[in-house]
């Protein structure tokens, strides 16, 4: 018994090295995404999806880097098995984010500095976690492959995610928003790599 739990806890410590050093890719001080996301209120017609009612809200675009990436198995698993914290504009220059620890759980995004590199509201407002909802497999294996440091872009729509009637899941449609609620749920059509 002993020796099954020494290996589990080595297999768990491999793991997570090589999720936070082998699977990150560094592109270098300066290099950073220009381009803001883009939103645009949408007429697309609400649809099924594995149980669920999807009503778009916005089309949107972001081309963004990625910060941090978390799978889950919670009751959003099966739709959205994987949330990815984007950075862009300032939030996408590595000389910044070697500043700011990144971390993710329970479906949030989390930062902490000891000396501010850009102001606080720059932090929040070129920042968030995205829930992103899968359109095919395709773009979920494309989802799954991400690494952080890779700089993605990604299309789709911010949606309102409805169950037997109720919503289950409703997006920010804003980047000025924090806590409880600012995260984007994307129907993702598109997701690709960039540069990384």
């Amino acid at each position: 018994m002993k020796k099954f739990l020494l290996v589990l806890i080595i297999c768990g410590a491999g793991y997570y090295w090589y999720e936070e050093k082998v699977a990150t890719v560094t592109l270098g001080d300066g290099i950073k995404t220009t381009m803001l996301p883009q939103q645009v209120k949408t007429s697309l017609s609400p649809f099924k999806y594995k149980g669920y009612t999807i009503i778009p809200l916005y089309s949107f675009t972001l081309e963004a880097k990625v910060l941090a990436k978390k799978s889950y198995r919670d009751s959003f698993g099966d739709i959205a098995p994987i949330d990815i914290a984007l950075g862009w504009n300032q939030m996408s220059d590595e000389s910044v984010l070697k500043n700011i620890k990144i971390s993710q759980r329970g479906r949030w995004y989390y930062w902490k500095t000891p000396q501010f590199p850009i102001p606080r509201k720059n932090i929040e407002t070129s920042s968030a976690n995205m829930h992103l909802i899968h359109a095919n497999d395709e773009v979920k294996k494309a989802i799954a492959a991400a690494k952080k440091g890779q700089i993605i872009k990604l299309q789709g729509e911010l949606v309102r995610v409805k169950k037997e009637g109720e919503t289950v899941w409703l997006s920010s449609t804003t980047r000025n928003d924090t806590g409880d609620g600012a995260c984007e749920v994307i129907y993702v059509r598109s997701f690709k790599i960039v540069e990384g």
